[in-house]
C-alpha cells in the first residue's frame, strides 16, 4: 500500500464502532439513491402519459439532472472546503429529500418537473460523490467500494419492482415518490446522527481543506488521469442508467412486451448488476483491475447485441442480466484505482470530481435517447449503447497510458 494512501486512512479513520455505523449508512443512503435510478424507466411512461409529453419532452427530466450534476461536479470540492465532508453530505442528502417532497405533490404543469429534477440530479451528485470518497479513504476500500456499490445495484433492482407494485396498485406515479420520500428521511436522520456522534475526517486535514479548496481544485483538473477516468465514468454511468431508463419503454413500446411482465425483466439488469458487484469484484483479486475492465467490456457489448439482434423477449431476460452482470464492477474499480493516479493530498477532490462529472452521464445519455427515438424509434437504444461500451473501452486504454500519481507530481 502507497504511503500517502496510509496517511490520508490514518487520519480519516476512528473508532471500529463509528466506522461500522458509517458504513451501514453509507450502503443504505446509496440503496435509496439505486431505487429511486431504478425506478424512473418504469414511472416514465406514467409521467409522459400524466402530462401527455412524447419522448423529446419528457427527456428535458434527464437533461435539467444533466445540469443538476454539472453545478454539483463543479462545486463539490468547494463546499467541501467551506464546509466540511459531513456537512456537505447531509446538504446533499436534505436536497434530495426536498426534490421527493415536491414530486409527490405531482405539480400541475410539466415544466414545474425540470428544475426539482435538476435539484435531485444535484443531490445525488453530492451524496454519490461525497460517499464515494469518504468510502475510498476507509481501510479495505476496494471491497468496500464493492459492496458499496452492490447495495445500490439491490436497491435499483428493487425500484422496478416497488414502481411496477405502486403502479398495480392504482396508485399515481407521484406515489412512489412520496414513498422515497419516507425513506430518503430516514438516511438523513442516519446521517445526521451519525455526523453527530463523530466526524470522519480529521482536524488538521479538514482544516487544510477549507483553506485550499480552489487550489485543491485547479490542481485536480490539472491531471490527465482525472480527466480520462472522468472520461470513462461519463460513457459508463451514461450506459448503465440509460439502458436502465429507457429499457423498459424499449421493450413495451419497441417489441411490445406486456407491461406487468416488462417491469421484473428490467429488474432483472439491476439484480445482475448487484450480483456482479459480489462475485467480479472478489474475481477482480486474481486478474487484476486492468484486465477485468475488459473482460467486463467484452461481456457488455455481447449481452447489448444479444439484445438488439434477437428480438425474442425470453432472450431478452438473458441479455438484461448478463448486460448488468458485465457492467458492475468497473465503477467501484475506476474508484479503488484512482489513488495509484492521484496524490493523496489530492484524492478526495479527484474521486469527488470524477463521480460527479462521470455521473453526469446518467441524465445527459438518457435525455439524448429519449430526444433521438422522438425521430427515428426506440430502437436505436442498443445501438447507441453499444458505441458508449466501445469508448468506455478507448477511455480505459488511454487511462492506464496516463502518469502514475508520482510521476504527475515529479
Amino acid at each position: 500500500m502507497p504511503t500517502g494512501e496510509k496517511t490520508v486512512r490514518s487520519q480519516e479513520v476512528h473508532t471500529p464502532h463509528f466506522y461500522r455505523i458509517f458504513v451501514a449508512v453509507a450502503f443504505y443512503t446509496i440503496f435509496m439513491v439505486g431505487v429511486n435510478d431504478g425506478a424512473l424507466g418504469v414511472l416514465l411512461p406514467n409521467i409522459s402519459a400524466h402530462y401527455q409529453a412524447n419522448n423529446a419532452t419528457i427527456s428535458l427530466l434527464f437533461l435539467f439532472s444533466t445540469f443538476g450534476y454539472l453545478l454539483a461536479s463543479f462545486n463539490n470540492g468547494l463546499l467541501v472546503a467551506r464546509f466540511g465532508k459531513e456537512r456537505a453530505l447531509l446538504f446533499g442528502c436534505l436536497i434530495f429529500c426536498a426534490s421527493f417532497l415536491a414530486l409527490c405533490l405531482a405539480p400541475p404543469w410539466f415544466y414545474v418537473l425540470l428544475p426539482l429534477y435538476l435539484m435531485l440530479g444535484f443531490g445525488i451528485a453530492l451524496l454519490d460523490a461525497g460517499l464515494n470518497t469518504l468510502m475510498a479513504m476507509l481501510p479495505r476500500s476496494t471491497v468496500l467500494l464493492n459492496y458499496f456499490h452492490f447495495f445500490y445495484g439491490v436497491g435499483a433492482w428493487l425500484g422496478p419492482n416497488i414502481a411496477t407494485g405502486v403502479l398495480a396498485l392504482r396508485f399515481g406515479w407521484n406515489s412512489a415518490y412520496a414513498l422515497w420520500l419516507i425513506l430518503g428521511l430516514i438516511a438523513l436522520f442516519g446521517m445526521g446522527w451519525t455526523f453527530r456522534k463523530q466526524r470522519i475526517a480529521g482536524g488538521n486535514q479538514e482544516q487544510s481543506e477549507r483553506g485550499s479548496g480552489r487550489g485543491l481544485l485547479k490542481a485536480t483538473l490539472s491531471m490527465k488521469s482525472v480527466w480520462l477516468a472522468a472520461g470513462f465514468l461519463l460513457f459508463y454511468v451514461g450506459t448503465e442508467v440509460t439502458l436502465g431508463s429507457w429499457g423498459y419503454s424499449f421493450l413495451t413500446k419497441e417489441r411490445h412486451g406486456d407491461p406487468v411482465l416488462m417491469g421484473p425483466v428490467v429488474s432483472g439488469y439491476w439484480l445482475g448488476l448487484a450480483i456482479g458487484r459480489l462475485i467480479l469484484g472478489k474475481l477482480t483479486e486474481y486478474t487484476g483491475p486492468k484486465n477485468m475492465v475488459i473482460y467486463c467490456l467484452a461481456g457488455t457489448i455481447l449481452g447489448l447485441l444479444i439484445l438488439w439482434l434477437v428480438p425474442v423477449q425470453t432472450i431478452a431476460i438473458f441479455g438484461f442480466f448478463l448486460t448488468g452482470f458485465s457492467l458492475a464492477p468497473m465503477f467501484p474499480i475506476v474508484i479503488a484505482i484512482m489513488p495509484k493516479f492521484a496524490p493523496h493530498q489530492l484524492l478526495p477532490s479527484a474521486v469527488g470530481f470524477l463521480t460527479s462529472l462521470g455521473s453526469m452521464g446518467a441524465a445527459l445519455f438518457p435525455w439524448l435517447v429519449g430526444t433521438i427515438s422522438q425521430y427515428f424509434g426506440l430502437w436505436i437504444l442498443m445501438p447507441f449503447t453499444v458505441v458508449t461500451s466501445l469508448l468506455m473501452f478507448l477511455f480505459w486504454l488511454l487511462l492506464h497510458a496516463a502518469p502514475v500519481a508520482q510521476e504527475e507530481q515529479a
